[in-house]
């Protein structure tokens, strides 16, 4: 829509059409001096990017895996040399609860620069009970001190800790019989996640930490498929807002996905970053029926990025979306991942008042200009915001 104008009063749109017939509205003539305008003359703008699958809570960047990953080594090598997920625990369990909130609340402003104004944040670095409460009440408290949305997810269940290897299904029972309940009784988190790969949990284990989350009231979500095939079917069952990565779906996995109500949330951030060939079969999932949704999967050791542009880019130029596709990925069907779809996503009178405003002309430019800066202004929950953080 050209010479367009967006109502907002009390962090909620009131209405979306054309400047002359916003100029109308009943409540601009009754409140002319109390009205902020923001000129977006020339500009693109569009809902706050919802970015709903990212790991803010770590305590420092993992370098180490880094070079690492340049000699060569693979990211099952990297894990069993003790990197990737295990090499961030001690930095999380040895933060103090304010340290990991100012981490995660620095990710926060990161991504509202980018144009992002609603975070699903997991825990998934500290792996015992004392640490993943830790994590979540850090979440929190940075999401007190953000204009914007965060939806925390438990993740517990990211890889069996050093200290119960050979143990799994012990660890297992520790997240389904402590971490769950706890989590659920103090209301730090709204989902549950988990990591269903050779790596880290079966198909079983995930299988019943997804139905001990439900028995708690708890919506659930997994990480499958990223670095070898299960079948979705057992998973779909527990009814997932979202199944998250899905590089390796068959024909039957996306049927199964297009005739339920759970997103596939695509992270091709981290296909980018792990130096692989291969990228999520968006086309598929898409051309199959599937709801496909767009994140970052912004973590310390395989997708250090909280650029939502650079993801849709991403999608576009790997995975042969085309620019609105990447667009709606990225804000309605991550609504819809983290069942917020009702307040969140676009710009409709009663909801949110969460915008993103970009210093281009066509929105096709948002994805064609990788790697760039271009949000020139986010709209929280009617708070403006002016990016600082690049």
């Amino acid at each position: 829509m050209t010479d367009a104008a967006v109502l907002c009063n009390a962090g909620k749109i009131i209405s979306v059409g054309k400047t002359r017939d916003a100029l109308k509205d009943p409540w601009i003539k009754k409140n002319k001096r109390r009205l902020t305008e923001i000129d977006c003359g020339g500009r693109v703008v569009l809902p706050g990017f919802v970015d709903s699958h990212t790991h803010p809570a770590f305590a420092a960047p993992r370098l180490v895996d880094f070079e690492k990953r340049i000699a060569g080594a693979t990211y099952e090598e990297i894990a069993e040399a003790g990197g990737g997920i295990r090499s961030s625990l001690a930095g999380v369990r040895g933060a103090g609860k304010a340290q990991l909130s100012k981490e995660v609340l620095k990710a926060l402003h990161i991504f509202a620069a980018h144009g992002t104004t609603t975070v699903e944040a997991k825990s998934g670095y500290g792996l015992s009970l004392a640490a993943e409460l830790k994590s979540l009440e850090a979440i929190r408290s940075a999401a007190g001190e953000w204009p914007g949305t965060v939806a925390s997810t438990l993740l517990g269940a990211h890889v069996v800790p050093p200290e119960s290897h050979g143990r799994a299904d012990d660890y297992v029972k520790l997240v389904c019989e402590e971490m769950i309940p706890q989590v659920a009784k103090r209301g730090l988190a709204t989902s549950v996640d988990v990591f269903c790969e050779r790596a880290a949990f079966t198909e079983d284990q995930s299988l019943k930490i997804l139905a001990v989350a439900r028995s708690h009231g708890l919506s659930v979500r997994a990480h499958v498929s990223q670095l070898t095939r299960t079948s979705l079917k057992r998973l779909l069952a527990f009814q997932p807002l979202s199944l998250d990565h899905l590089d390796f779906v068959d024909d039957n996995d996306i049927r199964l996905l297009a005739n339920s109500n759970t997103v596939a949330t695509l992270v091709p951030g981290a296909n980018y970053f792990l130096g692989l060939q291969e990228y999520p079969p968006a086309r598929k999932l898409i051309d199959g029926g599937a709801a496909v949704a767009l994140a970052t999967d912004y973590n310390p050791g395989t997708s250090p990025t909280a650029n939502m542009s650079f993801v849709l880019s991403l999608a576009c130029t790997q995975m042969k979306m085309t620019p609105a596709e990447a667009i709606s990925a990225g804000t309605i069907n991550g609504a819809w991942a983290l069942g917020l779809a009702d307040r969140k996503g676009s710009l409709e009178p009663g909801k949110d008042a969460d915008l993103a405003i970009f210093d281009v002309t066509d929105y096709r430019e948002i994805a064609y200009w990788f790697g760039s800066h271009l949000c020139k202004q986010v709209i929280a929950n009617g708070v403006p915001i002016t990016p600082t953080g690049k």
